[in-house]
């Protein structure tokens, strides 16, 4: 054995640490997914039979429309399952946290173009209107909401009791955005989409239905469209600035920053804060220290910011605090 091989440590698994990233309810919120895909295909399947059966042009066009919906799941439920498959894939520089946000952000274009489309369906009625079979079309529309209500239930987010043992500055907004699943968060907008195309549609259909106001139904698309459309566009907003490591939580930047320079004679020369999953957030740090200390006693200082799970830290010397400016 060389000199250099007997001075390696043998041992090195105190400074090794993994890259699991994925959210603290990922599998629950996957396993919701699915029953949601379940919910979708089975009324799916039930309106499109009854379409055939019963020759209704309503009910086979929402069947369809369904199917579209169980397509947006799926691919909310494929990023689950590709984040936690490839968990543990080194590969993966800073884990699969983010894959829910890749899915998010492809939801978010799928509903724009839901958006779009909604649109450029109602200007269209309003040149040239089309026969409306009101009845029908409005317990559709009922059987749709209700399906969504259901839908809506099993994917919302609960961000109660994440935080109660985390550093009490805290904030509300900290709790909530920054741990949100992207992933969840756009399953759950195209849910909410639909009930509210289902709701604008019963308003419409029954004013067409009981006042011939057979204009509202145009009307009631293009408002559709626009909430959607603003929808998209929030949701894409997030995750493209977290897929581009934007400093999302500006607050927990801010907290690292003052606990280290609370540090006598450190100053924080350059700070990168990003999140690499749901509740989860990497920093790199660059630091200047009149008497330098090793690594752990920076991250020590910086104990009790529970989001923070990948800590790198730089250490630089200056021989004279004063000329630092402090």
């Amino acid at each position: 054995m060389t000199e250099t091989e007997k001075s390696k440590p043998a041992d090195i698994s105190p400074w090794c640490h993994e890259h699991q990233f994925l959210g603290a309810n990922q599998r629950d919120n996957e396993k919701r997914t699915y029953l949601v895909i379940a919910l979708t295909a089975v009324t799916m399947v039930v309106e499109v039979a009854a379409g055939i059966i019963f020759g209704s042009m309503a009910l086979l066009a929402d069947g369809w429309h369904m199917a579209s919906h169980a397509a947006a799941f799926a691919i909310t439920a494929f990023g689950y399952w590709y984040a936690r498959r490839h968990a543990c894939d080194p590969g993966f520089s800073f884990g699969t946290g983010k894959v829910g946000d890749l899915t998010g952000y492809s939801s978010a274009m799928l509903l724009g173009g839901i958006a779009l489309l909604m649109g450029y369906e109602s200007v269209t009625r309003f040149f040239s209107p089309v026969a409306i079979a009101f009845d029908e079309a409005i317990a559709v529309a009922v059987l749709g909401l209700a399906v969504n209500i259901i839908s809506a239930f099993l994917l919302r987010e609960n961000h109660h009791g994440h935080h109660h043992a985390h550093d009490h500055d805290h904030d509300h907004e900290h709790s909530g955005e920054h741990h949100s699943d992207h992933n969840l968060r756009a399953a759950y907008l195209h849910v909410l989409a639909d009930a509210l195309t289902s709701v604008l549609a019963i308003a419409a259909l029954t004013a067409g239905r009981f006042l011939g106001w057979v204009w509202m139904d145009p009307v009631m698309g293009l408002v559709g469209s626009f909430v959607i459309a603003r929808w998209s566009l929030g949701l894409a907003r997030d995750t493209g600035r977290v897929l581009l490591d934007v400093t999302t939580n500006k607050g927990l930047a801010d907290k690292v920053r003052n606990r280290l320079e609370s540090v006598s004679g450190v100053r924080v020369a350059d700070l990168h804060v990003w999140r690499v999953g749901a509740g989860h957030f990497s920093a790199i740090i660059s630091l200047v220290d009149a008497d330098p200390r090793p690594p752990d006693f920076y991250k020590k200082a910086l104990s009790g910011l529970d989001d923070l799970c990948h800590i790198t830290v730089e250490i630089n010397h200056y021989p004279n605090p004063d000329e630092s400016g402090r």
